[in-house]
């Protein structure tokens, strides 16, 4: 080996040893730096809110920033990649999220993200409900958008034209956090007598550790007629 070629393989040598000291590799060493592509957590208005984004390859540490698009009002991004706050207002956003590593030269890796703001308590039709014979029938889904646990309370009523309630549903039981879109069907209890009907669904979720209760009411928009006697 001649000697310059020696003296080349020395500084090599040299480079390697202290980029190890420094906890590095050349840069063409490094695995590639990607990030991970969980889903985010639905949030709710007014509820705390934290995800941690993550990457993998790279050389640490990482530095993460907004890349394009706007966070929602209330909350911010990190530089560790901490996407945190308390969300303001329903709505979905839609941002790019980007990470950049120490390697030499830096490696940087971008991702588009959604995030979705829902009610912490929805109730929607399901099934709208109908006639069947001398009975009303039909279904509503039930959403839970927080991190806790609701005790939640279903009453299905339909009210005739002279203001007499007759139950068609009642159901209590633990709704769990981040439940979407729960079915629960009504109507199997008892035959109506003939007349015109308006159903009321109320729903309540109550979070006793946080004296916090949530309401949703649904109405039909038009009388249903039970023309069968009962």
């Amino acid at each position: 080996m001649t000697l310059a070629a020696t003296r080349c393989a020395l500084i090599m040598m040299l480079a390697l040893a202290g980029a190890a000291a420094l906890g590095q590799t050349p840069a063409s060493g490094n695995a590639k730096l990607e990030m991970e592509e969980n889903p985010l957590p639905e949030a709710t208005p007014g509820h705390a809110y934290h995800f941690q984004f993550a990457a993998h390859g790279g050389v640490p540490p990482m530095k993460w920033e907004l890349v394009q698009g706007d966070l929602p009002a209330g909350m911010r991004l990190n530089e560790e990649g901490a996407l945190s706050g308390t969300p303001e207002s329903l709505g979905e956003w839609h941002f790019q999220v980007g990470v950049t590593d120490t390697s030499k030269p830096p490696q940087t890796a971008v991702r588009n993200v959604v995030l979705k703001i829902v009610e912490a308590l929805s109730l929607e039709w399901k099934t709208l409900p109908h006639v069947t014979g001398n009975q009303i029938v039909g279904s509503v889904v039930v959403s839970n958008g927080t991190e806790d646990s609701f005790d939640f309370t279903l009453i299905v009523m339909s009210v005739n034209e002279v203001g007499k309630a007759f139950a068609l549903g009642y159901q209590k039981f633990a709704l769990k956090p981040h439940t979407s879109l729960f079915e629960i069907q009504f109507g199997q209890i008892q035959n109506l007598p003939q007349g015109k009907y308006v159903v009321h669904v109320d729903g309540v979720g109550e979070v006793e550790a946080k004296q916090a209760i949530y309401r949703r009411r649904l109405q039909t928009q038009n009388a249903l007629t039970i023309a069968v006697g009962p």
